[in-house]
């Protein structure tokens, strides 16, 4: 019998990243149904690509600084197709070269001429540059393909507005003191508010949660367990947060959406427009990697962003997601 053809993709990046991805993920699994589907990914990643519906088994890769992978785990035969969803090369290109695939799926650039794809567009949106990529080798892609099933786990807080005040890097996250400030002001409406933060954001959750007086039942400190954070996005009344993966996550289970953004516009990492996701940009395009808040993203303030959560539809959602395996 002969084996299962193997089709990896690497997009060995971060959360957000990786549910950007959705739509090119779910549209080669049904282009290429008889195949095993191999995401190159962090480990940590491994639940939230089970939900997506479209990967078969993840290969754990990552790199600091969301730079390409040296090497990847690769055994047995080369993959019969290679997929570069992590970046427009050559580092990313070169490191599937390596595992010389029968095909490779990339954009082109010009230190790899041997790779006759599409040309990269700077100012794309994620979610369409790489249904873009697919469409350009006949692979139909859907970029609004990106909602995910509800998760069987119960939400520890229905019905709450979630505040995540961290980030990936300083200059995406706002201050501290403005997240109290808006938590102060709903909880005086009578509104149940949580806050959420990742595994080294435990100094920030805290001293949010101190200024704005939440107990302890309202802190998810020390990054919650995927299913038990996605439970808990699916069910809330509205998430804030900076341009993070857990703004991508509530796009993901159709929850409303207050988003922060400053160096990177919305227009190249936003939701996809609709009246239940609100981003606020004040603009211009700044440094995303900056040690300090974007001055972008200091000029927007609290009541803005309480104007904005009276904004929100509260009417039924869509329905979540279906796996397309």
């Amino acid at each position: 019998m002969s084996p299962r053809p193997r089709l990896l993709v690497l997009r060995a990046l971060g959360l957000g990243d990786l549910l950007t991805g959705v739509p090119a993920l779910r549209a080669l699994r049904r282009a290429f149904p008889g195949h095993e589907l191999v995401l190159a990914a962090p480990a940590e990643l491994a639940p939230a690509a089970r939900a997506i519906g479209a990967v078969d088994r993840l290969l754990p890769a990552s790199a600091p600084h969301r730079a390409v992978p040296r090497t990847l785990d690769w055994t047995g035969p080369p993959p019969d197709i290679a997929v570069d969803l992590h970046g427009n090369g050559p580092p990313s290109h070169r490191l599937l070269q390596s595992l010389h695939p029968l095909r490779l799926l990339a954009f082109a650039h010009p230190e790899t001429p041997e790779i006759e794809g599409p040309p990269w567009h700077a100012e794309e949106h994620e979610r369409n540059r790489w249904c873009r990529l697919l469409r350009s080798y006949g692979i139909d892609a859907d970029p609004t393909d990106l909602l995910l099933p509800r998760p069987t786990a119960p939400s520890p807080a229905p019905g709450a507005v979630v505040l995540h005040p961290g980030a990936g890097a300083p200059a995406r996250c706002w201050p501290v003191e403005r997240y109290a400030a808006v938590a102060t002001a709903l909880r005086a409406q009578g509104r149940r508010v949580v806050v959420t933060g990742g595994a080294d954001e435990g100094d920030l959750v805290a001293h949010l949660a101190d200024r704005a007086g939440l107990p302890g039942t309202d802190v998810f400190a020390g990054g919650l367990p995927f299913d038990r954070l996605a439970a808990l996005v699916a069910d809330a009344g509205a998430v804030v947060s900076g341009d993070t993966g857990i703004a991508h996550l509530a796009v993901a289970h159709a929850t409303p959406t207050v988003t922060l953004y400053g160096p990177v516009p919305p227009a190249h990492w936003g939701p996809p427009p609709h009246p239940r996701h609100i981003p606020l940009w004040h603009g211009p395009p700044g440094n995303p990697h900056g040690p300090h808040p974007d001055p972008a993203l200091l000029r927007i303030t609290p009541p803005e962003v309480l104007e904005a959560l009276t904004r929100l539809p509260t009417g039924p959602r869509p329905a979540s997601g279906v796996s397309t395996r």
